[in-house]
């Protein structure tokens, strides 16, 4: 069974290597909608795949690391495309949720990344 758990978080970015005239070349800001997946088989007695206290507790920081702030100043996020915001969250939050699937990141309500780790 697979279940979910959604966040949002507010940050503003721009993409340094895009060619000049790029409208991502300027700073500009994104809503953007994370979706958290786990894998598994239901645990027993407890009847879930996991605690949505568990998935809260281990996605909220890092999210909160990014919520509210230009991303191109956090290690890590210098050239912050969704791609790569997508990587940096995976590789934050698996430790803390072993059977985490994939996750989805929107940057828009058209667009987004899938990531399901390497």
């Amino acid at each position: 069974m697979e279940i979910f758990k959604q966040f949002t978080f507010d940050s503003a970015h721009y993409l340094p290597h895009v060619p000049e005239g790029h409208k991502c070349k300027r700073m500009h800001g994104h809503t953007y909608r994370l979706v958290v997946y786990l894998d598994g088989p239901l645990k027993e007695k407890l009847e879930w795949v996991e605690d949505f206290a568990v998935v809260k507790k281990t996605v909220k920081p890092v999210i909160d690391q990014l919520d509210h702030h230009n991303l191109n100043e956090i290690e890590g996020l210098e050239n912050p495309t969704c791609e790569r915001i997508a990587i940096w969250i995976w590789d934050r939050i698996k430790p803390g949720l072993p059977n985490l699937s994939r996750i989805e990141l929107h940057e828009t309500p058209t667009s987004g990344v899938v990531y399901a780790g390497q």
